[in-house]
């Protein structure tokens, strides 16, 4: 008689219900709690969402890159799947970025898109990683995918620095950082606190996302080795 198929594992569904109601919670207190911006308004608000979207699109992206090199040299397929897994996140966060920068950038520069240097740069690397999933898409062995993905994983995390200092490296429109500055962060109290906390969340809800898309890659991988096993 053949073992009964194993329970689907709760953690990450647990997970991401506790990061959602993480994120319901930080947009009640940025919306409803939180003052307007003096000079810029309501306008202002969108940042809790377009900071911590790039925040953890660019975690994604540096632990893809991160997981990408250590599978060069181990190749445990868990980093690969890692990998995969905080890539697709990654573009999801990056696509709220460029999203919400227009929404933003319409009231407060009057026009919904400029070719700054961030800008730009950032909708470069949403491209490269558009790109990393559509070559994992494309190569069906199991190692070259790995191994072709790791690489350009690893490439396209290079971007990251140069986004974050492209508003110190060239003339650029888009306002400089109000947090992580020198001489201490430019927000009221009650901003900063919403502004960490949106943070926060949107990281837990990177980690339950990620550790949801593994459960779905590892169910993957060993749906294809029975099916090779099955016809071996």
């Amino acid at each position: 008689m053949s073992a009964p198929p194993a329970a689907p594992a709760r953690g990450p569904h647990a997970l991401s219900l506790v990061a959602l109601a993480a994120v319901a919670a930080a947009y009640v207190r940025a919306i409803w709690f939180t003052p307007p911006e003096a000079v810029q308004g309501y306008a202002q608000k969108i940042l809790y969402v377009h900071a911590p979207a790039a925040w953890v699109a660019f975690l994604a992206f540096g632990l893809t890159a991160l997981a990408g090199a250590f599978w060069l040299f181990l190749k445990d397929p868990r980093l690969d799947r890692f990998a995969e897994s905080s890539a697709e996140v990654g573009v999801v966060f990056t696509t709220a970025v460029l999203t919400t920068g227009p929404l933003w950038g319409r009231p407060i520069w009057g026009t919904w898109w400029t070719w700054d240097a961030r800008l730009t740069l950032t909708l470069f690397l949403w491209f490269v990683y558009v790109g990393y999933l559509v070559l994992r898409g494309v190569i069906p062995e199991r190692e070259q995918r790995a191994r072709y993905a790791a690489v350009l994983g690893i490439l396209g995390a290079l971007l990251i620095p140069f986004i974050h200092l492209s508003v110190y490296l060239f003339r650029t429109l888009h306002p400089l950082p109000v947090v992580a500055r020198t001489d201490g962060p430019q927000m009221p109290p009650v901003m900063l606190i919403t502004f960490f906390g949106c943070f926060a969340a949107f990281t837990l809800l990177y980690v339950a996302f990620v550790r949801a898309r593994m459960a779905l890659a590892a169910e993957r991988d060993a749906l294809e080795d029975a099916a090779v096993g099955g016809t071996a």
